[in-house]
């Protein structure tokens, strides 16, 4: 479907990009020709990814950040203009998630999730359409909101990431109008269940659960990386160019069966809630 070279030229910084989606997306645009800087706060995985990307016969390059500090991300974004003489395009994948009852939660426990979410999201905007804007740049910004944010529902369970998602939403649209005139393009992808190495085991909270969600889904699926990843490089090639503001949702239809990813969690005992409340402690 995707022309090989389709991103050669383009350079493209990716947030959270070492593990997860983040990194399936670096690697699937890093096929199509995109040179790729990776951001996340353990250097290991963005290191380990970027050998991958580099196989290719791409680009690449990694800075150790976390998104909430604003310093850091200009810093993070100085380090790959200098790598690779500039960036066009920003993927906002960066997120932290967990699953609570909501009277259990701490104020620093909904600060850190809305810390990485909307504020590392703005952080990073704000720092390259800065910029590009100056530049007189087009650019290209992804974000990666979640289902119950773009159906405008929420979930319980998961409050702090539902208020985060929805306000990386609302910048998304906002955002679209206001720098469309600068040739800065804004949109999203709303993601349903994709199992990852790091957040899908703080999501699933036991096999029984992971294949109740699976038997509750339309299609009796989870998602697979490589669908978000070509999603994505379609948002954010030439083809898409009109496409702007607009958030796609890709979850097989979950959410039209049901608003509210987590809301079976309500079905949980107290004693499977202090469990894994437990072992997030540790």
């Amino acid at each position: 479907m995707f022309e090989k070279n389709i991103f050669q030229g383009r350079r493209m910084f990716i947030t959270g990009g070492g593990t997860g989606l983040g990194r399936s997306m670096a690697l699937r645009l890093a096929e199509l020709g995109a040179d790729i800087f990776l951001v996340g706060r353990r250097p290991e995985p963005l290191e380990q990814t970027c050998k991958y990307i580099r196989a290719k016969g791409v680009r690449a390059g990694f800075a150790a950040c976390d998104v909430r500090d604003f310093a850091a991300v200009e810093s993070a974004i100085t380090a790959a203009e200098k790598e690779f003489g500039g960036l066009d395009t920003l993927i906002n994948n960066a997120a932290g998630n967990f699953m609570a009852r909501t009277e259990k939660l701490s104020p620093n426990s909904f600060n850190a999730v809305v810390g990485i979410v909307l504020h590392g999201t703005f952080h990073c905007t704000l720092a390259l359409g800065r910029k590009w804007i100056a530049a007189g740049q087009p650019g290209n910004i992804l974000n990666i909101s979640t289902t119950y944010a773009a159906a405008n529902c929420g979930s319980g369970f998961v409050v702090p990431s539902a208020c985060a998602k929805a306000g990386v939403l609302a910048m998304t649209r906002s955002l679209a109008v206001e720098w469309a005139r600068h040739r800065i393009r804004v949109n999203a992808i709303a993601p349903g269940p994709f199992p990852t190495e790091g957040a899908w085991s703080r999501l699933m909270p036991s096999k029984d659960f992971e294949e109740h969600a699976r038997e509750k889904h339309p299609m009796k699926r989870f998602g697979r990386h490589e669908e978000l990843a070509n999603l994505a490089a379609f948002l954010l090639s030439d083809a898409a160019e009109y496409i702007n503001g607009e958030c796609v949702v890709i979850d097989g239809g979950l959410w039209l069966r049901g608003a509210g990813e987590f809301n079976d969690l309500g079905e949980l005992p107290d004693a499977a809630w202090e469990a894994m409340e437990q072992s997030r402690k540790k």
